[in-house]
């Protein structure tokens, strides 16, 4: 039963922090070390409410997700198309094939997760103060230029604790896009980095999945799910009137806290 109960508290924290700037994996490296909840099946866990996670984007986001796919619009060079994801993927892919083993074997603890904290919100309140008039206030009029450019700081949330969408919507803003758009941009790019993300670390760890793992992975799937798409809708209307600074607030008083904990 702890099992479930884990299940159950990871697949909230995940399903509240994967889109905002907050870093969801930092508060579930963080949270698991807490709970105890560690090891293979923890390991695959991670995996299956970052799915459930993914769903939630293209539920809220399932218009654009069938303008995207229609070949027609494939190669647009404004807005979410094949071809602007595509090119803001890139930078993390080549970056993540690259340091992929060195980032889950030497960044994913406590200690560099709290680095990435601070670091991160450091660095969404240095965008808020200098960025840039909004030239761009609607996800569909970003270029191809301006999506290379949030997928080179999309890289920096490789480090875990620093949050994609706080790094992609905090350099969005020193390019003079707004926030909503830039949120919707990023909760779109992150789809498919996700998903393949997600599968290039389920075959590792698929081996080890046993039959009585299901019920566990079903739980955290489905809470992710439903709470990730409560988060994205509140998120969205909390940008229309507010800034990051109050996330990064907050990512000082969770790297305090933590450091507290793991001294």
């Amino acid at each position: 039963m702890y099992e479930y109960f884990c299940a159950v508290v990871v697949g909230i924290v995940e399903g509240l922090t994967e889109y905002i700037p907050v870093s969801s994996t930092g508060h579930m490296i963080i949270v698991g070390h807490m709970l105890g909840f560690e090891g293979t099946l923890a390991d695959l866990f991670d995996v299956f409410i970052q799915l459930g996670a993914i769903l939630s984007v293209l539920v809220v986001y399932r218009e654009k997700f069938k303008f995207i796919l229609n070949t027609h619009h494939w190669f647009r060079r404004r807005g979410p198309s094949v071809l602007n994801v595509a090119i803001s993927m890139f930078p993390a892919c080549l970056m993540g094939l690259i340091f992929h083993d060195f980032i889950k074997h030497k960044l994913f603890s406590p200690y560099t997760v709290i680095i990435g904290l601070v670091l991160g919100g450091v660095f969404m309140i240095f965008a808020e103060k200098k960025r840039k008039k909004f030239t761009v206030t609607d996800v569909d009029r970003i270029t191809s230029r301006q999506a290379l450019k949030i997928g080179f700081f999309q890289c920096l949330s490789l480090w875990p604790g620093f949050s994609r969408s706080g790094s992609t919507i905090a350099g969005s803003l020193l390019l003079g896009i707004s926030r909503k758009a830039a949120a919707d941009f990023t909760f779109i790019m992150a789809v498919p980095l996700m998903f393949l993300a997600c599968t290039f670390d389920l075959i590792k760890v698929i081996p080890y999945l046993q039959t009585s793992d299901f019920g566990i992975l079903a739980v955290g799937f489905f809470t992710a799910f439903i709470v990730a798409y409560a988060s994205i809708l509140w998120f969205l209307k909390f940008l229309n009137n507010s800034t990051l600074t109050g996330f990064a607030v907050y990512r000082f008083f969770v790297a305090i806290v933590a450091f507290i904990y793991f001294w």
